[in-house]
């Protein structure tokens, strides 16, 4: 079973949401890139909040992807797109359903 995930929160500054936001859809692409993230969610929650979610094999994947190029993408923007830092937090999954 996968029980080792991420939960981030984003919360975006009214006047860049949509910069947000394409952001996390075209991050998807680099999501699929890396081999141990094995399922990847990005989501709206309000006009200018977001999340992301995400599981993977091991904590070493997990760890890859704190490293990885969608985090480094998410901290460039944060001082200028984001109204706060995300709330980034890892997670242990109880349980899943999967494909």
């Amino acid at each position: 079973m996968i029980n080792t995930g991420l939960l981030a929160r984003i919360e975006a500054k009214p006047e860049h949401a949509a910069q947000v936001q394409e952001l996390l859809e075209s991050a998807l692409e680099l999501a699929r890139q890396e081999s141990q993230t094995v399922t990847w969610y990005s989501f709206r929650l309000g006009p200018t909040s977001f999340g992301v979610f995400d599981t993977f094999k091991d904590e070493a994947g997990r760890e890859a992807h704190l490293n990885g190029k969608i985090a480094a993408a998410l901290m460039d923007i944060a001082p200028t797109l984001l109204a706060d830092a995300p709330d980034i937090q890892k997670i242990d999954v109880l349980a899943a359903k999967l494909p």
